[in-house]
């Protein structure tokens, strides 16, 4: 394979790989960012999309209604869980939440193993994904290029949301001042509860695209946890922005160094990871403490 074609191709590799670390990083900023909880649950729910997208797509024969469906089910979900659990632990030490959101894992792990089995998955995507198209004489497959751009697509709509409606101002607010939010009037419980939600309907919607690639199975979970956190360290704890450049970063690292050096590539990452704590201990963009 010539150069350049290899150079395309592996970028479009990498941004779609950086599409679905992105749906993990950014649900995962988001929770912190306005709550402050690191929510080790957060493949979990990840795994859980995965999982409610194969039942959908077996049931209705559509991976467009999986697309729907399971994000909005697992961010109901999520909600469900903070207004039920974590609420009850708001002014305890973070430690609390760790040790919750950790149980919260042991146990979706334990149900999804019972409802599913322990067999992996697998989620067809649809036909007009199934296809490979030619880029630079060399074939890439079609939904590859759909979860590039779906991860623009998601990202642009993610920004302008925060950025244009009320909501997202909320929540902005929110993350910076809550005391001052809720003297104006505003229920912030109900801004957590959302942002919860928001955050592992996002989690949801990466399982969901993930799973055509590879299968819904319990090993999920702890894969996509590590590489979530990876992400927002070297992004910055509550930084949108930073979570995508995380995620690219990560996602280039992971498909790159998996090509020439792949005893190496998990190392890379880590290297990565410790560079940036170095130099910036907050992350790339996020606050110094």
């Amino acid at each position: 394979m010539d150069f350049l074609p290899f150079l395309v191709t592996q970028c479009l590799n990498a941004l779609s790989q950086a599409a679905l670390l992105f749906f993990l990083g950014c649900g995962l900023t988001l929770i912190f960012g306005i709550m402050r909880i690191v929510n080790f649950a957060h493949g979990a729910f990840f795994m859980l999309g995965a999982y409610v997208g194969y039942s959908t797509v077996h049931w209705t024969g559509n991976f467009w209604t999986a697309l729907i469906a399971a994000p909005i089910l697992v961010g109901g979900f999520g909600a469900a869980f903070e207004l039920g659990i974590l609420r009850r632990l708001y002014g305890r030490d973070g430690h609390a939440f760790l040790m919750v959101t950790f149980g919260l894992t042991l146990v979706m792990g334990e149900v999804i193993r019972l409802i599913w089995g322990v067999e992996a998955l697998q989620v067809k995507p649809p036909e007009s994904l199934s296809d490979i198209v030619f880029i630079l004489d060399e074939p890439f497959p079609v939904y590859r290029l759909f979860l590039a751009g779906a991860g623009i697509v998601v990202a642009l709509v993610i920004w302008q949301f925060l950025e244009r409606t009320r909501l997202g101002l909320l929540i902005r607010a929110t993350s910076q001042n809550a005391e001052m939010v809720h003297a104006l009037g505003t229920d912030v419980r109900l801004v957590r509860s959302a942002v919860f939600g928001i955050g592992c309907g996002l989690a949801g919607i990466g399982g969901v695209m993930a799973a055509p690639l590879v299968t819904a199975s319990l090993g999920m979970a702890p894969n996509a946890v590590i590489d979530t956190f990876v992400i927002v360290i070297i992004g910055g704890m509550g930084s949108f922005l930073g979570s995508l450049i995380g995620a690219v970063l990560v996602a280039f690292v992971q498909v790159f160094g998996t090509y020439y050096f792949p005893d190496f590539a998990l190392a890379f990452m880590y290297l990565i990871m410790v560079t940036v704590l170095v130099v910036r201990p907050g992350g790339l963009l996020g606050k110094e403490a």
